[in-house]
């Protein structure tokens, strides 16, 4: 029996439509990976993790399908409907921009989504505790952790009055973000310089208003468009002598001065997780939204040594990666 049939138990209730409600001997399950771009290698690695603990190896029962706009949201629709009239068994989306394409365009394949924000506030779900519909996976805590990194850059820059905010104007979720910082921001006296891009041009144009009206220090809101151009954003800070804090330690790891954030390789786990109790025939409707549980603080010694800054030896302890 195929996923788009309906299937019957005693008193009539409607399931999910999968064929069984265990794991199928012998059966190759497809999962699609919807990006709108970015390095896809660690987070495919992260969720074959979690699908391995659960019995699922690529190879043997498992294969993947991977759509990525290469940094094209427009495109998101289009790869969404693919993947569903490819029939894959779940899809696991990366981003708002493409938790919002599968949830529209492929409405009859259970959806895992991972960095789309807060989704009850978007609109992917209709609750944390009962999404609803197709859409399930993890939230993120947008306003406690947008607080606690501008606490932490207040801490590596006590003279903090102005922070520089460069987010996606066009990602619903990342601009739901930078509103939670933009908040969190005035309660500890500190003014938001906001700079939302839409395109990789408009990156020139916020560079320009912050050598106009200097800000103190910069938050990078992490999405597909600014990950993409986060070497300019990188190489701008250190030409300015600009502290900044990112959102994820590969970002430090890549140059950037420090970052406070969920741990990627847990949410991908995780959301390995989701997609294996889909595959037995859970319903994504009764899966809760999930919220992180692993936060690191990560910190790059050789970027703050460049810039000039001398973070104290009580924060450097607190780090959970110090690169030297």
């Amino acid at each position: 029996m195929r996923r788009r049939e309906f299937i019957t138990i005693v008193g009539g209730a409607f399931l999910w439509p999968l064929a069984a409600r265990a794991q199928q001997a012998g059966k190759t399950y497809r999962v699609g990976l919807l990006a709108t771009g970015g390095a896809m290698d660690e987070r495919r690695a992260n969720i074959l993790e979690g699908l391995a603990a659960n019995g699922f190896f690529e190879g043997r029962n498992l294969e993947f399908e991977v759509r990525s706009g290469e940094g094209r949201s427009e495109r998101l629709s289009e790869f969404a409907a693919a993947l569903q009239a490819a029939n894959v068994d779940a899809i696991v989306t990366f981003g708002y921009p493409a938790a919002a394409a599968a949830k529209k365009s492929a409405t009859e394949i259970p959806v895992v989504v991972t960095g789309a924000g807060d989704p009850v506030a978007t609109g992917l779900a209709d609750s944390l505790a009962r999404p609803g519909g197709h859409v399930t996976g993890m939230t993120e805590l947008s306003t406690e952790l947008s607080g606690k990194r501008l606490e932490i850059l207040k801490e590596a820059v006590p003279n903090l009055r102005r922070v520089a905010m460069l987010f996606n104007a066009t990602d619903l979720g990342m601009t739901l973000r930078s509103q939670a910082a933009a908040n969190a921001a005035r309660e500890l006296n500190v003014d938001v310089q906001t700079l939302g891009v839409r395109e990789p041009n408009d990156f020139d144009e916020a560079f320009a208003e912050m050598t106009k009206a200097r800000p103190d220090a910069m938050l990078m809101v992490s999405d597909a468009l600014t990950v993409l151009n986060r070497k300019r954003i990188m190489n701008f800070a250190a030409a300015n002598r600009l502290p900044a804090i990112y959102e994820f330690s590969a970002l430090v790891r890549d140059g950037g001065l420090m970052s406070y954030g969920p741990n990627q390789r847990a949410i991908g786990v995780r959301a390995g997780d989701f997609v294996a109790r889909i595959l037995r025939g859970a319903r994504p409707a009764d899966l809760p939204l999930e919220q992180p549980t692993q936060f690191e603080l990560a910190i790059n010694l050789k970027t703050a040594k460049a810039l000039g800054l001398e973070l104290s030896p009580i924060l450097i302890a607190r780090a959970d990666e110090v690169i030297e």
